[in-house]
């Protein structure tokens, strides 16, 4: 006979019921495992082709050059602080200086990129995390069904912003693998009645605050979805059912709560993991935003701090009207924004699937939240898309449900949005990834591809002066993404303005170009691009001109 306590572990027909309880009624037969693992492994190799192939294929954009410097000096000085007026959180740059890190300890100092400072390593940990926000999907199973599921996973590995992003050095796919995992974890510990499921959604959530200050957008978004689902079950009961009933059904209610904290171990073993979880919550964040204690305590203070400066940062940097993200979901993410949208009527019309109905509160919360705020980015999206997929594969759910007529259709709809948001992935990630036209959304005050073979020229040049010890004189304004470019250089300076020169190289903005001819023009003269003279497109709106010396390049 058992004599462990079933206060300490959850009965199985307790387990049983709380993963059952808002899983879909499947009219057809659910998938056999066979057929389920053959789709996660299909949908990860997809995700994973469309994420690695060929990062180094876009310019890095003007944000990803500054966290990239940021991540230059981590690297090679050990010194990383957080600044709140101008930048996110810390995460981005310490599990992106792992890779560098490892490799300059197993290969030394021998040359300066065997650090693992490179533009396929720092897009790596961003494409990673994007694949992990999809592994992260198949755990939602149990809630949504397997047809559900898969199509939510697809929808994620296959849209235009989910992979543009997931191949940018930026915060965004960290972001938002944070925010799903505290839903994953919340979920399970529901579910399985498992403290270290509570731990993890605490984890995540400290991660998640520590990679962002809109975070705090998330977590509010994130509750009242929990709450308006709980209230609106409720009232569609107590509208459905009698007097006696009712009571009956709010008796069972109390109870099930009654039963998880008894699962749970009780109240007190209930709040000491809650408070474990809040204690890790604020050590996590001390740790990521003091530096690992080599800035503190002004790191956390700063991090405090940030809110106020991205209070006002919202209100007056890339303003746009409350309509820009419809706007832009519907030139992009089209299928998703469709079938999310059906998939939300399902849910809130026959409210079957709690874990759908939240799901639906979640994406048009945020999508609601984010449009109340005058600062509007592209990149923000993807805390849309993950709950739209969602919510979207639910749609999907409802449609195999339905009768043989019907679910042809069904299908046939399914097709044509993987098929729309699969070319529209391709065009924009391996084409047209430097369009700034208004179809192409993303491509966001994007560099432009005449960066790299600017890059190239200078390179060149370098090779016939000291290589990595030839001086450049950078006097344009603009120069962004180009530090990172030019990370190996050890003598390149960044004026930002005219000034006296006399190194090997000179890049000036097209519009210095008639300063740099009255000053310069008996002593450089103007390497041609190729392009009508007009100079390499830096951005929209700015070209960058590259002088060389007249006199030949010898060493200094």
């Amino acid at each position: 006979m058992s004599t462990r306590s079933t206060k300490s572990s959850p009965s199985k027909t307790v387990r049983d019921k709380a993963a059952t309880v808002n899983a879909p009624v499947t009219a057809r037969g659910e998938f056999s495992e066979t057929t389920w693992w053959i789709g996660v492994v299909a949908i990860l190799c997809l995700g994973a082709v469309l994420r690695l192939y060929n990062l180094n294929l876009v310019p890095l954009h003007h944000d990803e050059g500054v966290n990239g410097n940021f991540l230059v000096r981590l690297v090679r000085e050990n010194i990383y602080h957080y600044d709140p007026a101008n930048y996110h959180g810390p995460t981005l740059y310490y599990f992106a200086a792992i890779i560098p890190w490892v490799t300059k300890l197993l290969f030394g100092a021998a040359a300066r990129d065997e650090y693992g400072l490179t533009t396929f390593n720092i897009r790596l940990i961003p494409a990673l995390f994007g694949l992990g926000t999809i592994a992260l999907i198949f755990c939602l199973r149990r809630r949504l069904g397997t047809v559900a599921t898969l199509s939510a996973a697809l929808f994620v590995a296959v849209s235009p912003g989910a992979v543009y992003l997931s191949r940018y050095f930026i915060h965004e796919t960290q972001f938002v693998f944070f925010t799903l995992g505290i839903v994953v974890a919340g979920l399970r510990f529901y579910d399985e009645r498992r403290p270290h499921h509570l731990i993890l959604a605490f984890v995540s959530a400290a991660l998640l605050f520590a990679t962002k200050e809109t975070a705090m957008i998330s977590a509010a978004v994130l509750f009242l979805a929990l709450v308006l689902t709980n209230i609106y079950k409720r009232l569609v009961k107590r509208s459905r059912v009698s007097t006696k009933q009712r009571k009956k059904t709010q008796t069972e209610a109390g109870l099930g709560l009654t039963e998880l904290v008894e699962e749970i171990g009780g109240t007190s073993t209930l709040l000491l993991w809650i408070l474990l979880g809040s204690v890790l919550f604020v050590a996590i964040n001390i740790v990521f935003y003091s530096s690992f204690f080599s800035n503190y305590p002004q790191g956390i203070y700063d991090s405090l701090k940030t809110f106020d400066f991205w209070t006002k940062t919202g209100k007056a940097q890339h303003v746009h009207p409350p309509v820009t993200y419809i706007h832009w979901l519907v030139f992009q993410e089209a299928p998703l924004l469709f079938l999310g949208a059906i998939g939300a009527v399902f849910a809130v019309l026959k409210p079957k699937n709690s874990f759908a109905l939240f799901s639906a509160m979640w994406a048009f919360g945020l999508i609601a939240a984010y449009s109340l705020v005058p600062y509007k980015t592209p990149w923000l999206q993807l805390n849309f898309i993950i709950p739209l997929a969602i919510i979207a594969g639910y749609a999907v759910q409802t449609f195999y449900q339905l009768d043989l007529n019907q679910l042809r259709f069904a299908v046939t709809v399914v097709v044509i949005a993987i098929g729309i948001s699969f070319y529209q992935t391709i065009d924009l990630n391996f084409f047209n990834y430097d369009n700034d036209s208004e179809y192409y959304v993303y491509v966001y005050a994007h560099t432009k591809r005449d960066t790299v073979q600017l890059v190239n020229e200078i390179d060149k040049l370098a090779q016939q002066n000291q290589k990595n010890l030839t001086g450049i004189t950078i006097v344009s304004p603009d120069y962004w993404p180009l530090p990172w470019y030019l990370r190996n250089y050890s003598r390149v300076g960044y004026f930002a303005q005219m000034t006296t020169s006399n190194e090997p190289i000179i890049i000036a903005s097209e519009t210095q170009k008639a300063e740099m001819d009255q000053r310069y023009g008996e002593l450089y003269q103007l390497v041609p691009s190729g392009k009508g003279d007009g100079g390499f497109a830096l951005r929209p709106g700015v070209n960058l001109l590259l002088y060389e010396r007249k006199t030949s390049l010898v060493n200094q």
